[in-house]
């Protein structure tokens, strides 16, 4: 079981430390998440995964990044995440993902979203292109 709250600053270490293993993942400065909208997932050892969602405009929200610590993945923790970033939310809600990450893709249109475009050479590390996806309510 994991309990999902926002993260604080003490969380940060184990932040990065989980987006360190996820090397499909973003790579951004953790406390910069905390600009944000950054929520983790907490079970009974410590933090099992975050998710940082942003506003870019008035009715308009991306999500960064979503890591689960290898231990816990599939589990539903990076859905449980998602959901609890999205609500019930009324904004139009964007990611981009790499293209070679298939099972993110497949996770994100089990949540409704859909590939809307793509971004050449978005990611470097190595260089890909990333698959926008926007979320449809059901």
């Amino acid at each position: 079981m994991h309990s999902i709250r926002t993260a604080v600053e003490s969380d940060l270490d184990e932040i990065w430390r989980i987006q360190s293993t996820a090397g499909q993942a973003a790579q951004w400065k953790p406390a910069d998440y905390l600009l944000h909208a950054c929520l983790v997932a907490e079970g009974e050892s410590g933090l099992a995964g975050f998710a940082v969602a942003r506003r870019t405009a008035t009715d308009e929200i991306e999500i960064l990044n979503v890591a689960v610590d290898p231990p816990f993945r599939r589990r539903g923790i990076a859905r449980s995440l998602i959901r609890e970033l999205i609500g019930k939310s009324t904004d139009r809600v964007f990611l981009e993902v790499r293209q070679s990450n298939v099972g993110a893709r497949k996770l994100y249109h089990s949540l409704g979203f859909e590939a809307v475009g793509v971004r050449p050479d978005y990611y470097s590390g190595p260089v890909e292109s990333a698959i926008v996806m926007k979320f449809h309510s059901c």
